[in-house]
């Protein structure tokens, strides 16, 4: 295992293509029914930011964050590559994010699906907390929960 820091970079040539690989060969994504052409069409979408976490020259996850809105910043999309599961890889992505977002605002959003139960117990370890359920949101019989994770106050 490669113990160097994990470095946050922008999307850069290839990226994208690797994104929707991952993203569509794992949870949630799979049960999501999202395929490579529907992962790499949200991963290209020009009013989304993609971050992409290295460790040495490996790949190791990625970041699709909605900066753009009412609630943003949005984590729309966090996902390790297989590979690198187990590592800290994703704590690592959400601690960048997270001194990102607050660096510049007070409030961090993001959906997790209603099976996904040990994300959602990631996300409340974090200090995220449900703001409600988006019922039969993406696919039928299963829910997005809307959570937020805050400082304070948009005013004060």
């Amino acid at each position: 295992m490669n113990d160097a820091p994990l470095d946050v970079r922008p999307a850069a040539a290839g990226d994208r293509e690797w994104a929707a690989r991952e993203m569509a060969s794992s949870e949630p994504w799979l049960t999501l029914r999202r395929g490579f052409e529907d992962c790499l069409r949200a991963l290209s979408d020009p009013a989304k930011e993609l971050w992409v976490g290295w460790r040495g020259d490996e790949r190791e996850g990625f970041l699709l964050v909605n900066v753009q809105g009412a609630f943003a910043p949005y984590l729309q999309t966090i996902c390790v590559a297989a590979a690198a599961r187990g590592r800290g890889t994703g704590s690592a992505l959400l601690d960048w994010l997270e001194a990102r977002s607050f660096a510049r605002g007070k409030n961090l959003f993001l959906c997790v699906s209603s099976f996904n139960q040990s994300a959602r117990r990631l996300y409340e370890r974090r200090g995220f907390e449900v703001v409600g359920p988006l019922h039969d949101y993406v696919v039928a019989g299963h829910d997005e929960i809307l959570m937020r994770k805050t400082t304070g106050p948009l005013a004060g």
